[in-house]
């Protein structure tokens, strides 16, 4: 047989595999168990702005003595998976992106920027479209008349509202038979503009009002943390951001959603990986060697700016925890998603412990108590202990509250790796 009809026959060879390999290539079905193959790849995230908390174990309980005798801080050993967590309270800056959104999807809806999808008939709004801010409607989202105070241009807040959703996964899982699922997805919709008022109610003869004039809406505390924002309004901004990172996230593919972090989260993440610790920074004290206060609190008998912040401070101030996690101690309080409750650590689950609530309006007031951590900059060294427990009412906003997100870190822990 001759060179070229070697050469010939060899051919035919590889036309014929690359036949058959392209023609199973096609099929759906192989006859083996080997999965489906068109799914998408997943590599996780690394949202901007948060950094990643391993899963590990603590101890939570009394990091010292308990001064009050409330017996709220019970011993015990718990497990938390791995998530993300904003590496600063939420800024002003931040929340105003969220509160502009609203202002701008307001606007759109006023001068009907829709576009309709083909297939299902439902309206969106057409972001592509520009608001023509000389237009006369534009102008009602502004105080008019004798709402305006001189030639101002101030957002009238009652216009800014915002529908948020959330399911009741606790009550589905207790339907055996869950075919009607509307049951379980419950809307709910708030005001979203910062109380900048809490200024004033929360301190009773003292001149807060240049924090109420300027705290929000001035470019000098835009890296401050937002204050003034109740829980559902935190809630809220992280349905919002949910559904942003969504639109624009190029996998293709939900992640889990933005929220806010179980107390038990907070308080592992708080530690910065010390078990026991009492402060966030590992040690025993509130002052370092040289005599240096290592947060912003309320120091001895009201001597506020001792610490380097007559009231809050950016929201970066002071050095992290071994996170990355800054001002976990003092400067504001932060919202968690739990519920208050005084004998929780006697009952709730050694592995992701939580209690999840969504208080009614016809509820008791105390049922309407959520779990707030880290104290604040008008608060006494106690409440910057890692394991303080505090409280306030879910439809209340202070000028010492504010909040940081959290998102569950999906897959094998990444210290695993």
């Amino acid at each position: 047989m001759g060179d070229n009809m070697k050469k010939y026959i060899k051919t035919l060879l590889v036309i014929g595999v690359l036949i058959v390999v392209g023609t199973s290539c096609g099929k759906k079905e192989s006859g083996q168990l080997i999965g489906v193959l068109d799914r998408p790849s997943w590599k996780g995230i690394n949202p901007y702005g948060m950094v990643y908390i391993p899963s590990g174990t603590l101890h939570i309980g009394a990091g010292d003595q308990d001064v009050r005798s409330t017996f709220v801080q019970r011993p015990k050993a718990i497990s938390i998976t791995g998530f993300y967590m904003d590496d600063t309270e939420i800024t002003n800056n931040e929340y105003r992106q969220f509160v502009f959104w609203v202002r701008d999807s307001v606007l759109h809806s006023w001068m009907d920027h829709y576009i309709e999808d083909e297939v299902t008939g439902e309206q969106y709004i057409d972001w592509d479209q520009e608001i023509d801010w000389s237009d006369e409607t534009v102008q009602d989202i502004y105080y008019q008349g004798d709402m305006a105070f001189g030639n101002r241009k101030e957002i009238n807040i009652e216009k800014l509202n915002f529908e948020f959703q959330w399911k009741d996964w606790n009550r589905m899982s207790h339907d055996r038979n869950p075919n009607n699922r509307t049951k379980y997805i419950h809307k709910d919709k708030t005001r979203i503009y910062p109380d900048t008022l809490c200024w004033i109610r929360d301190f009773a003869y003292s001149y807060n009002e240049p924090m109420t004039r300027n705290y929000f809406s001035h470019p000098a505390y835009d890296d401050y943390p937002v204050v003034g924002v109740d829980w559902k309004m935190a809630n809220a901004f992280n349905y919002w951001r949910t559904n942003l990172w969504n639109t624009y996230n190029e996998e293709g593919i939900n992640t889990e959603d933005f929220r806010l972090p179980t107390e038990y989260e907070w308080e592992y993440a708080a530690r910065g990986g010390h078990d026991l610790a009492p402060y966030p920074w590992g040690g025993y004290y509130i002052r370092n060697a040289k005599g240096c206060l290592l947060a912003n609190f309320k120091p001895g008998r009201g001597n506020y700016p001792e610490d380097g912040g007559l009231y809050t401070v950016r929201a970066d101030a002071y050095f992290p925890n071994d996170y990355g996690l800054y001002c976990m101690a003092g400067n504001v309080a932060e919202w968690t998603n739990s519920p208050f409750d005084e004998n929780a650590y006697s009952f709730i689950h050694d592995l992701n412990p939580n209690i999840q609530y969504d208080a009614q309006e016809e509820d008791p007031i105390a049922f309407k108590r959520k779990v707030i951590r880290g104290g604040s900059w008008k608060d006494i060294g106690h409440f910057l202990q890692n394991s303080t427990r505090h409280w306030e009412f879910q439809d209340t906003a202070k000028s010492y509250i504010g909040f940081r997100s959290a998102l569950t870190f999906l897959g094998r822990s990444m210290n695993d790796f």
